[in-house]
């Protein structure tokens, strides 16, 4: 698809990629077919190719770019305001839940492996993910060092890199075994880590 997309346009292809998004996390990827996705969103084919010209792998990146923008809305408003323990105590919660009501199913997971996870798309899409996420966690380290929470020499770069370095760990042990024990002990050492070096 070339050319800048109508406000009518825009609105057409993100129905079909939320609607996308839903049959993938009923179905997976695997059973998921391009008429599933055209029956769900009420799309002709000719319409579904002029916003996917190349098939269902470019709908797979886009959705997984779409399901990447959920893991972070799903911790909002709490993982843009970490400016206090309570704050950082109300987004482990926020973490918790999310993926304890996710299951034992990653459809960002299944995505990129569908998709293949050296493709560049694929992985570009993890990275900045990644990056974002890491970096609300720094800002929200960084307010609690500068309003004299943490000591002026905390590692805050550090600190934000292991903790979602921890709930990564956590999120794949959960995956493996349906149990969120581990993805707890990962927040709560992160916090717990901050709270021990904690000047106030």
């Amino acid at each position: 698809m070339s050319g800048v997309l109508t406000a009518k346009g825009q609105a057409t292809r993100a129905r079909i990629i939320a609607g996308a998004a839903e049959v993938l996390r009923e179905k997976g990827t695997t059973y998921t077919t391009l008429d599933d996705v055209r029956a769900r969103t009420g799309t002709s084919k000719s319409q579904l190719f002029h916003y996917f010209p190349e098939g269902k792998d470019q709908l797979l990146l886009a959705v997984a770019r779409f399901e990447a923008d959920r893991v972070l809305d799903d911790q909002m408003p709490y993982l843009g305001c970490l400016d206090s323990w309570d704050a950082w105590e109300q987004w482990r919660e926020v973490v918790v839940k999310r993926y304890e009501e996710q299951g034992d199913h990653c459809p960002l997971g299944s995505l990129i492996m569908q998709v293949g996870r050296s493709t560049p798309g694929a992985r570009a899409i993890v990275v900045e993910l990644l990056r974002q996420w890491q970096e609300y966690l720094a800002v929200g380290i960084r307010a609690m060092r500068d309003a004299g929470r943490l000591p002026a020499s905390f590692d805050v770069d550090g600190s934000a890199a292991a903790l979602l370095a921890g709930i990564q760990g956590g999120v794949s042990i959960m995956l493996s075994t349906g149990r969120s024990t581990h993805l707890r002990a990962a927040l709560d050492s992160g916090i717990g880590h901050m709270r021990a070096a904690g000047v106030g």
